[in-house]
């Protein structure tokens, strides 16, 4: 197939009204058709937020990677502008990869990697190298004739030829720097840094951080960024081996926060910490807003497992909500906070306070797509907590606080069909014993956010249509149900 943004526009166009509703999500960012994935040159321009991201329009599936483009002006509703990228270019023919997004001269630039399949294994048979492409109205863009910006003889002695992608660009002290990911061939993932006056001409300045041996033998989609006088670097690391009960999943994501030395490229840093304690949040990228803040969406899946609209739904991947990332001065923790503009579709408020807990009890209370603020208590249950998405014949997605062990857990082994599991985090209780929640559910989605943000848990979940219920329980004792705010969240797209 010859791949080009008419042929892409053209096939969606001619096939979007195949979607099926059913699961697709209400305030979240998905393709308009076929596969989703990472996300791609987050920033703000020209008074709105422009989102690019990983797009195979012709099935819901991953395959030659295209960029797909939305905008919006608040982050919580968006359009869906045409393809920005197609990979129709020998130095992009296999797919136009993860990159990044600039202003420079007043343009729009993306910076993003051109992967190339060499032989007859796609798996093992390919190189990378970096490309820009250019935009004077922020929507269709041209490629650089002098691309690749950055190749393969720029790599390194002792790094991947192979692996080596998704450019993060910022820029300090007067200079462009870009952040990349790759490995040195033997099990170490890894982040290289360049320099550059003009997006064209790089310089490699240094490595700045390498898996000690427990943090993956590939680190892709790298992003630094300041935060209250501090570096923090974001990643996303391949195999990462599972640290108690923390990085469960196959391929993880991870922060560090310290200093970055742009004459060596070296960061320094004292430790890690899992940027989300669910299932299903990958790759994330980050833009700096008007207000100062520094948001974070990441794409709402993880690789190498089920997703149950791949079969006959068209369409499959999904964003996470924007999240407001911000620095605790105490310990140097990242805190993640949903955006203040969701507030604003908010409907239908439902509260209730004060009840007491000793077993399950059904709440007068359902949706599909909505957003709960909770207080509870804990009294002397073993445990307590909410099931969300019941039908009362078993379907249900468990979030449960264990007070002996201190932990919370998030359960989906009868959340319907699709993968099932539990994945769990330490987190201590506030004075008196009081858990908070912020949680929001759409569709088949869930995102947890724990005692003010101190830490997210993300999963996708496929329930019933007839499973909208609401619950709360206390097992071994009573709980308090101190408070609840329901609100249902209004659809966009």
């Amino acid at each position: 197939m010859l791949y080009t943004l008419e042929n892409a526009e053209q096939f969606v166009a001619e096939r979007k009204h195949l979607l099926c509703p059913q699961y697709r999500l209400g305030y979240h960012l998905m393709a308009e058709f076929g596969w989703m994935n990472d996300p791609n040159g987050f920033i703000f321009h020209n008074g709105h937020y422009h989102l690019f991201y990983q797009y195979y329009p012709y099935q819901p599936a991953w395959g030659p990677m295209h960029w797909g483009h939305a905008i919006s002006r608040d982050l919580v509703t968006w359009e869906y502008a045409p393809a920005a990228l197609a990979p129709d270019q020998p130095y992009d023919s296999g797919g136009c990869f993860s990159g990044s997004a600039i202003v420079h001269e007043g343009k729009l630039h993306l910076m993003y990697t051109g992967h190339v399949v060499t032989g007859p294994n796609g798996d093992t048979d390919y190189y990378q190298t970096q490309n820009i492409a250019v935009s004077g109205d922020g929507v269709t863009f041209a490629k650089l004739a002098s691309n690749p910006v950055l190749g393969l003889e720029q790599i390194p002695a002792g790094t991947s030829r192979k692996d080596f992608r998704d450019p993060k660009v910022f820029v300090r002290d007067g200079f462009y720097y870009t952040v990349i990911g790759s490995n040195d061939g033997a099990g170490h993932g890894l982040i290289l840094l360049y320099r550059s006056q003009n997006l064209v001409n790089w310089a490699f300045v240094g490595e700045m951080a390498r898996s000690d041996g427990q943090m993956g033998d590939n680190w892709e989609c790298p992003d630094l960024f300041e935060l209250d006088g501090y570096d923090v670097l974001i990643m996303s690391p391949q195999r990462m081996p599972a640290q108690g009960d923390h990085y469960r999943n196959l391929h993880s994501t991870t922060y560090m926060v310290g200093k970055l030395n742009t004459e060596t490229g070296s960061f320094s840093y004292d430790g890690y910490d899992p940027v989300d304690f669910g299932f299903d949040f990958y790759a994330p990228q980050t833009a700096l807003d008007p207000q100062g803040r520094r948001i974070v969406i990441g794409w709402m899946e993880t690789w190498e497992q089920e997703i149950p609209t791949q079969l006959g739904h068209y369409w499959a991947g999904a964003m996470t909500l924007p999240r407001e990332a911000v620095l605790r001065s105490s310990d140097r923790k990242l805190l993640f906070q949903p955006l203040e503009e969701l507030n604003a579709y908010r409907r239908d408020s439902f509260e209730l306070s004060g009840l007491e807990l000793a077993g399950e009890q059904l709440l007068a209370a359902q949706g599909e797509c909505y957003e709960l603020e909770v207080v509870l208590r804990t009294g002397s249950a073993r445990e307590f907590g909410l099931k969300l998405r019941t039908n009362g014949a078993g379907e249900e997605t468990v979030l449960a606080y264990d007070a002996e062990e201190g932990l919370f857990r998030f359960n989906r082994d009868r959340s319907g069909i699709g993968q099932g599991g539990e994945r769990r985090t330490d987190i201590a209780l506030a004075e008196g014993g009081d858990l908070s929640l912020r949680i929001f559910v759409d569709q088949s989605s869930v995102e947890v956010f724990l005692q003010g943000g101190e830490k997210v848990m993300t999963g996708r979940i496929y329930p019933g249509e007839a499973s909208t219920g609401i619950a709360a329980f206390a097992l071994g004792g009573t709980s308090t149900l101190v408070s609840l705010k329901k609100w249902n969240i209004e659809r966009q797209l």
